[in-house]
């Protein structure tokens, strides 16, 4: 029988099923980083990271003893799916905040998805840090379907295709919501005469 250490991800995962708790141990080891790295990038907090984190492979645990994990894909991607889920879930349970609509577009997001190719002087990047920030403050003010979209579009790079398989909807539905969170976006960065081209 092959050493834990030699074993792949997807074997770890069914050694433990099978009732051998070192098995996850190893595997928490090899994917805690990934999966933290995951959950910080999006969230951009350290307690709610912390707490998403420790759920996450709660609900891997649960569902491994459910027999509910099967040998197809890589391991570390599906404990992602599990942290995404868990992520969604959070920013469901805020409070939703009321909005006005207006006119507007995407430009001024896809700028700042483009940001870390461009060559900026160290103000510059101080400047759109700032800008990234407000935009993640201006973000939660968005009802939880636009908020989700958003996060999903523009900060862990999934498509719509993608977006609508997660979110259980249609592709145009996602679409409809990326432009009125756009819209929101636009009409909250106006009425705090917040500045959101970066440099």
């Amino acid at each position: 029988m092959k050493k834990l250490s030699q074993m792949t991800d997807e074997e770890l995962a069914l050694e433990y099923v099978e009732g051998n708790n070192n098995a996850f141990d190893e595997l928490l080891a090899r994917t805690q980083s990934a999966v933290y790295s995951y959950i910080i990038y999006i969230v951009h907090n350290k307690e709610i990271a912390d707490d998403i984190f420790q759920e996450t492979f709660l609900k891997a645990i649960q569902k491994l003893k459910m027999n509910c994990y099967v040998k197809k894909g890589k391991f570390s991607a599906w404990l992602i799916r599990i942290a995404h889920n868990t992520i969604m879930d959070s920013y469901r349970r805020q409070k939703a905040k009321h909005l006005v609509d207006n006119e507007g577009d995407e430009q001024f997001i896809m700028q700042m998805s483009d940001m870390q190719n461009a060559e900026t002087s160290r103000e510059d990047l101080m400047t759109n840090a700032q800008i990234l920030k407000d935009v993640q403050l201006l973000i939660d003010y968005l009802p939880e379907t636009q908020r989700d979209i958003v996060k999903m579009r523009y900060y862990q790079n999934l498509s719509f295709k993608e977006i609508a398989e997660l979110t259980g909807v249609s592709i145009n539905t996602s679409l409809g919501r990326m432009r009125y969170a756009l819209i929101n976006l636009r009409r909250i960065a106006k009425e705090n005469r917040l500045q959101l081209q970066l440099a």
